[in-house]
């Protein structure tokens, strides 16, 4: 028999009472909930990565009708550097967007070649390895730890800052510089005569306020954001290295997701990932422009001797690295940035 209007109100609100009750079982609340995403990081909402994971929320949310809600927690509200992995395997937090030197101690060293010095001449070559398939079988990696690789994010090319001008290999010596964990970076800071200290991007600002440190190394808007700049009267424009992210999930939680809204949140996150990339470069430059501005800190740009003088201390690095992740991915990794030579 076909339900009349009136039947049909009376039948909602009789299992709208019941399910108050508990006496449909929670199941039901869990239908009627949405999917929960939590999604941390550790740098500032206004920057290319806090930006792109706010777009993801925003088309995440209106495409699946309400039935997916994305919590983005900021500038490590949650978790730090290195608390932020564990969190994500525990399904503590289902979404992250790492820089890619953190992901060395899950998929194996070879995350580390996207942090050595000069392999990215520009931008398409970074996305020429990370759209390929070296990247795409460095976040197939994951999956034996329990993690997803969906996309890569970029971020823009770092600098160097310190309280003297840092022009000259020279001037590296004996000073100690503020790294993100990864036997690269270290590495490089030894060869151009420094100190490495890792510490979490949170830490940073108080690590230089009190001495703790001499310098950084890390991107435009980062500086900018975290408001380190304030603290270091120099800047040198190096373009050393490419700084970039990727977006990961808990592959149970994904996996779990009905086959629809995984769908939904792929084209959403493809869409977020082409975002981040136009506002990346776009962004650096502004906080570059912005650093200048502040009269705070003087910007500087190496010249082609001081780069090549960089450069040639730095290439020691590439007779280290092959003990960490091996010659296989170095090459690889050139060959696809069209690099022959670091």
């Amino acid at each position: 028999m076909e339900e009349t209007p009136s039947s049909q109100r009376a039948r909602r609100a009789f299992t709208a009472a019941l399910s108050a009750t508990g006496l449909l079982g929670p199941w039901v609340g869990r239908a009627q909930s949405p999917v929960v995403v939590r999604f941390s990081h550790v740098v500032a909402a206004d920057t290319a990565k806090g930006r792109a994971a706010q777009r993801f929320k925003e088309l995440a949310e209106t495409r699946t009708g309400g039935r997916v809600r994305v919590e983005v927690h900021a500038n490590s509200q949650l978790y730090k550097d290195r608390e932020e992995l564990e969190a994500l395997q525990l399904g503590t937090v289902q979404m992250l967007a790492p820089s890619l030197s953190k992901l060395a101690v899950l998929g194996g060293g070879g995350f580390e070649a996207f942090d050595l010095p000069f392999m990215f001449k520009d931008r398409a070559a970074f996305r020429a390895v990370a759209d390929g398939p070296v990247g795409a079988g460095l976040l197939k990696r994951l999956e034996a730890k329990g993690i997803k690789g969906l996309a890569y994010w970029d971020n823009g090319f770092k600098v160097m800052t310190a309280n003297r001008p840092l022009r000259d290999v020279a001037d590296f010596h004996g000073r100690s510089f503020r790294v993100q964990s990864s036997r690269v970076i270290t590495a490089q800071m030894r060869a151009l005569g420094a100190e490495p200290v890792v510490l979490p991007l949170s830490d940073t600002y108080a690590a230089l306020r009190d001495g703790l440190v001499d310098g950084q190394e890390g991107i435009p808007s980062n500086i900018y954001t975290q408001r380190t700049h304030e603290l270091q009267r120099h800047l040198t424009v190096s373009h050393h290295a490419y700084l970039a992210y990727a977006v990961i999930v808990n592959k149970g939680f994904w996996d779990g997701l009905p086959s629809d809204l995984r769908t939904i949140l792929e084209g959403a996150l493809k869409e977020a990932t082409v975002y981040a990339q136009g506002v990346a470069a776009q962004d650096n430059e502004q906080m570059l422009e912005k650093i200048r501005a502040s009269g705070k800190t003087v910007v500087y740009t190496l010249s082609p001797a001081e780069l090549a003088a960089w450069r040639r201390a730095m290439h020691r690095v590439y007779e280290q690295a092959p003990a960490w992740m091996g010659q296989e991915i170095i090459d690889a990794m050139r060959a696809a940035a069209g690099r022959s030579a670091p």
